[in-house]
């Protein structure tokens, strides 16, 4: 069963309404693509946090505004992807991208995301591993592995 304002996880009481709004939609698709509770609740704080210190404030009051049936509805568009439960165990490869350079789940279809910097998805990728407890393969622009950690 979907969070709402009026169901979360306690671990959520203390953010603030906007960062606890963002983590219970967070958690809620995380939820969707296969992830247990326990994975999915302190990987949503954290996210949620990070986007509240990067959102602008037409964002912030978006999602102060969410409905319960907005944070409860999952359909294709909300989704970031197929669900995919056999990604969790998978590792985590930077690779180059028309973009710059793609964080990317080892056989996902697609990058999480696209950085310009080779360094700033590296540490995007430390990140999910650590979260997720797999390994970062760092790739050269020409494909062949770098660095595996």
């Amino acid at each position: 069963m979907p969070w709402d304002t009026d169901d979360y996880p306690s671990s959520f009481k203390n953010l603030e309404t906007s960062i606890r709004k963002k983590a219970i939609d967070i958690a809620n698709a995380m939820i969707d693509e296969g992830y247990k509770e326990g994975q999915a609740i302190p990987i949503a704080t954290e996210q949620a946090k990070e986007w509240y210190e990067n959102a602008d404030e037409k964002e912030i009051n978006r999602v102060k505004q969410m409905s319960d049936k907005n944070l409860k509805t999952r359909d294709e568009e909300g989704r970031q992807g197929e669900s995919r439960p056999e990604l969790l165990e998978k590792g985590q490869h930077v690779v180059a991208h028309e973009e710059g350079w793609a964080v990317k789940t080892e056989d996902a279809k697609q990058p999480s995301d696209v950085f310009d910097k080779k360094q700033d998805a590296i540490d995007r990728a430390k990140e999910i591993a650590e979260n997720k407890g797999t390994q970062v393969v760092i790739h050269k622009k020409d494909g062949n592995i770098q660095e595996k950690m």
